[in-house]
């Protein structure tokens, strides 16, 4: 996400820390770890902790005990058959689509498409009511999930599709651009964020459709919702000047065991600011990167909700994983408290010893990565209660040795004691920052998406970029490109408070930094997106930012657009799969059960670019005007459905 959605890109500010603690930082980690082994391209790569990194270009470390080795054929190491069976794409910068040989790609939902069939059309002049968006797919998808409707190859032709919606870009969304900020503007613009749940099928050509349905709406940033777990809807803390409602910045997502939807709020603390000059950000406040200006939406001069000097508590009510079931219209959203309030990236579950275990990054320069792990197995909660209501979150701790702790966030434990300043298990998770802050976490640079191995249920993290904060090796300082880490937990469970880590791909262009073990063929830069699918491919996917995209200055004029790459950890074998339009992310990724269909997220075409401009009311075209290159349109985020014509397995 770029900072300001209304102005010319710039840093962003999840680049910038709000960590003063001292904690040792991951790259320091890293560097010392690096020191010790035996080091690959000039001591700046090196085989660590229970994985071997790859030596051959183009391949990320394979998986443990087995060496990676180049596959320019599709075959990987240990002459095993490849997972990749796809002919890679080309890096660009045109404003297009491209996807591999023999496969092809459909527009389904872009933003503005109405929920239901006989919902208010989208107008391509963005002149749509608040009302009529409240209706309609909200603005730049994000992370997303297919539930089938029914079993076998019923399922994979009808089911539920469930996406985020994680900010509005003003200059798109009003037909007048943001300047001039008003009631209808505000509601217009929550209305656009939250998730979708839309009813989809599969045609008889092949092809997909949006269809009526029940169970379809949206829950956005004005729906009510309701809190459970350790901080209750009727915490003090709770108690702001208005009702309990919305969910904003929804960012990745995640999916339990029994079959609900996990929206996960991110930079919710941008929405907020104030006029008032005498106001000042409490060190709480100040930790969640809460001030006047936020990221420049503007709304608290139109709504008192958002002014953060008149409702304080009503930041409070955001930073959490939200629940969502997307077969009951009825169903109030729940906010879990029990798993922290942080600027949730996403929260990927898994199940080890019946327990339901989550995995979530703060995607901040300098903060966290967390785990959630359930008291008891799941199945043996009754209706009404939740386990993700009941259970301990962990922070993370990487060590030299390659080996990490996971450290509980529990009241009267370690430092989280009264005589520390600690009120209750409340008060540790409305300010799970300073929580782990206490208790000597590892910062990191910029936790985003996790991923679980289904094979051997290694996890995955894209850290998509950051300063850095001191080290020779790598990650690097600055570490632009950012880097994928992943880690086994001892005893292969997903409980355990141990694990073995270790890098799995440097990202970044090898003309501009040696370090780099990718060739031109397989070059990516700032992962973000990661997803597993049954078969144990690893899908990629870029957000480059747009103050860097397509720039010699910024090293990332050779990587192009944003992309979507596939990787094999058995072998190391990365591949890129797709690349999108000028100014986009990639994000959101999913297939059917059959894995013969795959829908893919394209956010924010044709946003603001240093490189492309800036779009305007009089010129939203500027930079993009995909998917529907409309001489009187704009540029819409749009969910994507990618085929292959014979019909097979996509990346297979």
């Amino acid at each position: 996400m770029t900072a300001d959605p209304s102005v010319s890109p710039v840093a962003d500010p999840d680049d910038v820390s709000s960590n003063p603690s001292a904690n040792r930082s991951f790259q320091d980690v890293v560097a010392t770890r690096m020191s010790r082994r035996t080091a690959l391209r000039g001591g700046t790569a090196a085989a660590v902790g229970f994985l071997a990194l790859g030596a051959a270009q183009g391949t990320a470390a394979a998986e443990p005990g087995r060496a990676a080795a180049a596959a320019p054929t599709g075959r990987g190491g240990r002459g095993g058959r490849s997972l990749l069976g796809f002919k890679p794409v080309g890096t660009h910068s045109a404003d297009k689509l491209t996807v591999p040989e023999g496969y092809e790609a459909q527009v389904l939902i872009p933003w503005g498409t109405p929920i239901q069939p006989d919902g208010p059309q989208w107008h391509k002049d963005a002149s749509d009511t608040a009302a009529e968006q409240a209706q309609q797919l909200g603005m730049n998808h994000d992370g997303m999930h297919f539930f089938p409707l029914g079993h076998g190859r019923r399922g994979c032709g009808r089911g539920m599709l469930v996406l985020n919606h994680e900010y509005v870009d003003q200059s798109l969304l009003f037909t007048d651009g943001p300047d001039d900020m008003t009631a209808e503007k505000v509601d217009k613009a929550l209305a656009a964020h939250g998730v979708s749940i839309v009813e989809i099928a599969k045609k008889a050509d092949g092809s997909w459709e949006r269809v009526g349905s029940r169970r379809a709406r949206k829950v956005h940033g004005a729906t009510p919702v309701t809190f459970s777990g350790p901080v209750p809807a009727d915490h003090p803390e709770l108690q702001a000047d208005n009702p309990p409602m919305g969910t904003l910045n929804n960012c990745s997502m995640g999916v339990t065991p029994w079959g609900t939807y996990l929206a996960c709020e991110e930079n919710w603390n941008s929405y907020f600011g104030t006029e008032d000059a005498t106001w000042k950000p409490t060190e709480a406040q100040a930790r969640y990167g809460l001030n006047n200006v936020g990221f420049g939406y503007r709304w608290h001069l139109a709504s008192p909700r958002w002014d953060i000097a008149v409702n304080g508590k009503e930041a409070n009510r955001f930073g959490w994983v939200v629940e969502i079931d997307p077969m009951n219209p009825g169903h109030t959203s729940v906010k879990r408290t029990a798993l922290g309030r942080i600027k949730h990236e996403g929260c990927v579950t898994t199940e080890s010893r019946g327990r339901v275990v989550g995995y979530m990054g703060d995607d901040q320069a300098g903060d966290y990565i967390y785990k959630f792990v359930g008291r008891k197995p799941w199945r043996h909660y009754r209706r009404g209660h939740s386990p993700l209501d009941d259970g301990t979150l962990y922070v993370a701790r990487f060590d030299d040795d390659g080996s990490g702790h996971w450290l509980p966030l529990v009241f009267g434990e370690g430092p989280l004691t009264a005589g520390n300043g600690w009120q209750d298990q409340a008060d540790v998770l409305l300010r799970t920052r300073e929580a782990a802050d206490a208790v000597g976490a590892t910062p990191m640079d910029r936790p985003e998406w996790l991923a679980v191995n289904p094979r051997n249920k290694d996890v995955y993290c894209t850290l998509t970029n950051g300063t850095g904060e001191g080290g020779a090796a790598n990650p690097r300082t600055p570490n632009p490109y950012g880097h994928i880490i992943r880690w086994r937990e001892d005893r292969g469970d997903n409980t355990a408070t141990g694990f073995r880590w270790d890098i799995f791909q440097l990202a970044g262009d090898p003309a501009y930094d040696d370090s780099v073990d990718l060739t031109e063929e397989t070059m990516f830069g700032s992962p973000d997106g990661l997803w597993f699918d049954a078969d144990a491919r690893l899908w990629i996917q870029t957000d480059i930012s747009n103050s860097a995209q397509n720039l010699p200055e910024k090293g990332y004029d050779r990587i192009g657009n944003n992309a979507m790459l596939a990787a094999d950890p058995r072998t190391g074998e990365i591949r890129r799969f797709l690349v999108g339009p000028r100014g986009c992310e990639i994000t959101g990724v999913v297939t059917t059960p059959d894995q013969r269909t795959m829908f893919v997220n394209i956010q924010h075409p044709g946003e603001s670019t240093a490189a492309w401009g800036s779009p305007t009311p009089e010129n939203p075209r500027a930079v993009s005007n995909w998917p529907d290159f409309d001489p009187e349109g704009r540029p819409r985020s749009a969910t994507v459905v990618i085929r292959r014509t014979d019909g097979g397995k996509i990346g297979a």
